[in-house]
Formats: structure tokens, sequence, C-alpha cells
């Protein structure tokens, strides 16, 4: 089965290369960027000054190859690709949330940006706290890592 997906619109960043960018969002919170949606899309926006958060879909369109098992930036032992969220997936499907700081027409100012510059955007939905928020929720092999460089060479 396929499917088709477009661009609607672009996210603009200070990361030019992998190595710049951070491994998640909320390690670098004063980390400014902008999402611009296209203008066929721009009336969609009604209303997402009202969220202070927004989820960000979009496409990983500079990663390397996909490998179903792989050593994730924040561990040193190999997991599989599902149960990380590592850039090089089968579909190439990115998430962050980030931070509305405000909006100026088809463009949303937002702190707590992790992609490189120029990634097309997919999607934008507001993050809601009482759907997107499991406090009980299980870390897996996430539990207790901290932040920490990308280790070199690792994509």
């Amino acid at each position: 089965m396929e499917y088709r997906v477009s661009a609607v619109g672009v996210i603009q960043t200070p990361y030019a290369t992998k190595e710049e960018a951070p491994i998640q969002g909320n390690f670098h919170p004063d980390a400014i960027g902008t999402v611009e949606v296209f203008a066929e899309f721009a009336e969609g926006l009604l209303d997402i000054e009202l969220f202070s958060h927004l989820i960000l879909l979009y496409h990983f369109d500079r990663a390397n190859e996909v490998e179903l098992v792989r050593h994730p930036f924040l561990d040193d032992m190999p997991h599989g690709i599902f149960a990380t969220r590592h850039p090089c997936r089968p579909n190439g499907i990115g998430l962050s949330i980030v931070k509305l700081l405000h909006r100026e027409g088809n463009v949303l100012h937002v702190s707590g940006i992790d992609v490189l510059d120029g990634t097309p955007l997919l999607d934008v939905k507001p993050y809601l706290t009482r759907f997107d928020c499991f406090p009980e929720a299980s870390e897996g092999w996430f539990a207790g890592k901290g932040k920490r460089e990308k280790p070199p060479g690792r994509e």
C-alpha cells in the first residue's frame, strides 16, 4: 500500500547541518524558528494562536539509509527503529512539539525547534494536554536517560 503526501509549508531554523540540530527540542527550549504555511493553506491557521504549543509533523528529507535496528542518540545499545525517534525511518516522518510564540499571517514563530532549516512541513496540530499528555506512560529504554551531545559519527 502506498500513499502520497505533499508539503503544506516549510520550517526555517538556525540548523543548517545535522550536527547542529539538537536531539530533542526540549533540550533547547530557547531555539527559535519559523513555520511558514503555504498561502493556499493559510486559512487553515484560523484560531491557531489560541494554543500555546503545536505538534509539527514533517519529512526527514535529509535522513540517511533506513536501518531497522540502530544505536539511537541517547543510548549506546541498539534498539528497533520503532522504539526510537531516530530520523532514519521507513517513512521519514518526524514529530516535534514546539511553543507558539506568535503568528504573523501564514508564519508561525516558535521556540524549542529541533529540525533542519528548510524541512518540509506535512501538518500542524494543536497540542492538547487533555489528549496528548499521559504522565503515567512508561518511557521504556528512555527512562533515566539525560541530555547528552550526539555521539560522533552517528546520524
